[in-house]
């Protein structure tokens, strides 16, 4: 029986209309699978070797009491003999260079204001004369400039004028006392006292620790560094002057100041630039006790030399290293790899240990930061980036439309 017009309408419509569904469901999965986010992939990662080194063998001195320590390094490197406060000698007189300074900055090339010497610098001279203590000729009215002064104290050990520059600075002995008790305590150095401003006085005192600290301090100061590496210099009035320093020039050695008092015996805080693969650290030490100065210059020969050899250049990685790497469900890999070359300066067995990590990707271009990998060296943190060392790109439709599953949902 033939359909009727209304009937044969109506099966029109509904194969219209079921066409239509399909037509909208297959652009509706087409659009959903050509938009819907790939899934992220996270890194397999490959975590650095803990790298270790022999223990250094410092040849320590025999007598007294001594310390190393490098510009960089925290605190002391290693230490030998007893660590407690004692006399130091005219190595105070590095504190006293150190808060004149304070109050008297002097820039590395600067002369610094002129210094009008005057009859009570006259009779400080002779005081310190009948004290037995070691001087340089003043004249009242002469003129020094601060560095000059500086350099009179320093080179040839004249207490006289460690006392007045400390007046000139501060105004009286007692001024000076005060705000070196300050200072002190303002750099941490709780086991340093000054009673007087050469180190005359026995209740001058410092330990091994703290005076490689201040070592550093003094070498940190670019005008007070350059005055202490002086082997000689001429002065107004004064005349030549040398450094009693002896090892100024030999082993590398610049500075810093000797001392020589009966209870104290010979010492030397000292400094010296070392080659180390391509770096150059500058080591800071102090010997203190020794019966005299030839002993104490030969103990810091062999210490110097034997303590080099406890510091290594070592390679923490290289650029290009492949420390993570993605391989998607579509079939694409890359690599997260250094950013860069990075070494250490470290000294003796000092640990040295990395972790790398790297975040979960879904898409990335070549050379984009994707992590780090942090190395541990000693208490110190050294970061290199992570980069992708090829672009993961989109799958493409393709695989979109024939992996609907293994696409993200929205949200």
């Amino acid at each position: 029986m033939p359909l009727t017009r209304r009937q044969t309408f109506r099966r029109r419509r509904i194969v219209f209309f079921s066409a239509l569904v399909v037509v909208v469901s297959l652009v509706g999965y087409l659009a959903a699978t050509g938009l819907a986010p790939v899934p992220a992939e996270a890194a397999a990662m490959t975590q650095p070797a803990a790298l270790t080194q022999p223990a250094a063998e410092p040849d320590w001195p025999e007598f007294g009491s001594s310390a190393i320590g490098a510009v960089g390094f925290p605190g002391v490197l290693g230490s030998s003999g007893s660590t407690e406060s004692v006399p130091i000698a005219s190595v105070t007189k590095t504190v006293t260079a150190l808060v004149v300074l304070d109050a008297k900055p002097l820039g590395a090339g600067d002369d610094g204001p002129d210094i009008t010497f005057t009859d009570a610098d006259v009779a400080i001279y002779y005081d310190v004369i009948a004290e037995n203590g070691s001087v340089a000729p003043v004249v009242a009215g002469m003129v020094l400039s601060e560095r000059q002064a500086l350099e009179a104290m320093l080179l040839p050990s004249a207490n006289n004028y460690a006392l007045s520059l400390a007046v000139w600075a501060y105004g009286s002995h007692d001024a000076y006392l005060a705000a070196a008790k300050s200072w002190l305590a303002k750099n941490g150095l709780d086991d340093t006292a000054v009673a007087d401003t050469s180190g005359l006085s026995t209740a001058s005192t410092s330990t091994p620790a703290d005076l490689v600290t201040i070592g550093k301090l003094a070498i940190a100061n670019p005008a007070l560094a350059s005055i202490v590496a002086e082997p000689s210099a001429r002065l107004p009035v004064i005349g030549a002057v040398t450094n009693t320093n002896k090892l100024l020039g030999r082993y590398g050695i610049d500075g810093i100041k000797t001392g020589t008092t009966h209870q104290a015996g010979a010492c030397l805080l000292f400094s010296t630039d070392l080659k180390v693969g391509d770096r150059t650290v500058t080591l800071i030490g102090v010997v203190l006790g020794g019966a005299n100065h030839g002993d104490v210059n030969r103990a810091v020969a062999a210490l110097i030399t034997t303590a080099k050899a406890g510091f290594r250049e070592v390679t923490l990685t290289e650029k290009g290293t492949v420390f993570g790497s993605y391989a998607t469900a579509w079939g694409a890999k890359s690599s997260a790899v250094a950013a860069r070359d990075e070494s250490a300066l470290v000294w003796s067995d000092t640990p040295v240990s990395g972790v790398a990590t790297a975040r979960a990707l879904t898409l990335g271009s070549s050379k984009d930061t994707v992590g780090s990998v942090d190395f541990q060296v000693g208490d110190q943190t050294v970061s290199v980036p992570l980069v992708l060392d090829r672009t993961i790109s989109d799958p493409g439709p393709a695989w979109r439309f024939s992996h609907p599953g293994e696409l993200k949902a929205d949200g």
